[in-house]
């Protein structure tokens, strides 16, 4: 791959991702694009959230950490129930969103349900991430129980869901072999820089004894030169 081919991939990479750069593009929220409105207000609450987990893991107060836990997987519970109208709004088509950008919406709600599960709450099922997320509906029998805590039916997967995963794997692996190979081609560049810069540490030397044979040479030229005239003007 050339230096070219590499450039025009990483920009690509860029331009592919950049629209879901929340801190770029929180001040154009209001442009119209209802995913990207709400995509952004889901991460505002998974962080929020998350900062709420740390400080019930760190409380010292017995009482006040399980009320703190609870009222994390109820926040968790109401996120991964509203997380279906951004599913639905990730399938939505806008003008000027290419297919694939379409499916990487997809991808980018399943990561949300995914960094939701994972989010500490005190019980077991927090650290099990999701089954699958299918292209078209999510699954409708999602249950909680009093304290928001997620039964055994949560998320199940399904064949649809199973699909819609391995399309997502199989897009993330692609990329990671695109970022590799970007990688070689730095490291490459980078190895090539030094071997010049070696190279031109080589020269220097040679370059300095040129210059001290050349003028040198134009030293003993101008003496030849005053030599030959005053035995010109000798003979005249």
């Amino acid at each position: 791959m050339s230096v070219i081919d590499i450039i025009f991939r990483v920009d690509s990479i860029c331009k592919k991702y950049e629209k879901y750069d929340v801190d770029k593009h929180s001040a154009n929220d209001s442009s119209g694009d209802a995913f990207a409105r709400l995509y952004s207000s889901f991460e505002s609450q998974i962080d929020a959230t998350s900062e709420k987990a740390e400080m019930a893991a760190m409380e010292t107060n017995r009482a006040k950490a399980v009320a703190m836990k609870a009222e994390v997987r109820r926040t968790k519970a109401r996120l991964m129930d509203e997380i279906k109208k951004l599913h639905k709004l990730a399938q939505k088509k806008v003008k000027g969103l290419s297919q694939e950008e379409l499916e990487t919406r997809g991808d980018l709600v399943l990561m949300l349900s995914e960094k939701i599960q994972a989010i500490p709450d005190g019980s077991t099922n927090a650290a099990k991430t999701t089954g699958g997320c299918g292209t078209s509906s999510f699954n409708k029998n999602v249950k909680f129980d009093s304290e928001g805590q997620f039964n055994e039916g949560f998320y199940e997967q399904t064949e649809e869901g199973t699909h819609f995963r391995s399309a997502y794997e199989m897009r993330k692996m692609k990329q990671d072999e695109g970022l590799d190979v970007i990688s070689e081609g730095l490291d490459t560049l980078k190895n090539l820089a030094r071997d010049m810069n070696e190279e031109l540490d080589r020269q220097v030397p040679l370059m300095d004894e040129i210059d001290t044979k050349v003028d040198k040479a134009t030293t003993d030229i101008k003496n030849n030169n005053v030599r030959l005239k005053d035995n010109i003007n000798k003979v005249s």
